[in-house]
């Protein structure tokens, strides 16, 4: 199965190019992600050598009848921001 993958990085977010296989395991889908950021492949996300999903999770959200099987790359924070209070 294929899912559609979006990616939050540095306060940036895109979608993939190319569909992911759905049960890809979270690290495989890691890799991907650091891949396609490093390349330039997801519109919205700023190229990025330095990038590392290492700390980062990994969503799934089966498909219904209103959307396809989407993977979610994020930080562990809201809305790809580190966390602000002292």
């Amino acid at each position: 199965m294929e899912a559609l993958l979006n990616i939050t990085w540095k306060g940036e977010n895109g979608d993939s190019r190319d569909a992911i296989d759905f049960d890809a395991t979270d690290e495989t889908i890691k890799n991907w992600a650091t891949e396609m950021v490093r390349s330039g492949s997801v519109a919205g996300i700023a190229i990025d050598d330095g990038v590392n999903f290492h700390d980062f999770v990994v969503d799934r959200f089966p498909a219904n009848e209103d959307r396809p099987c989407r993977i979610f790359v994020r930080p562990k924070t809201p809305f790809g921001l580190p966390n602000l209070t002292p």
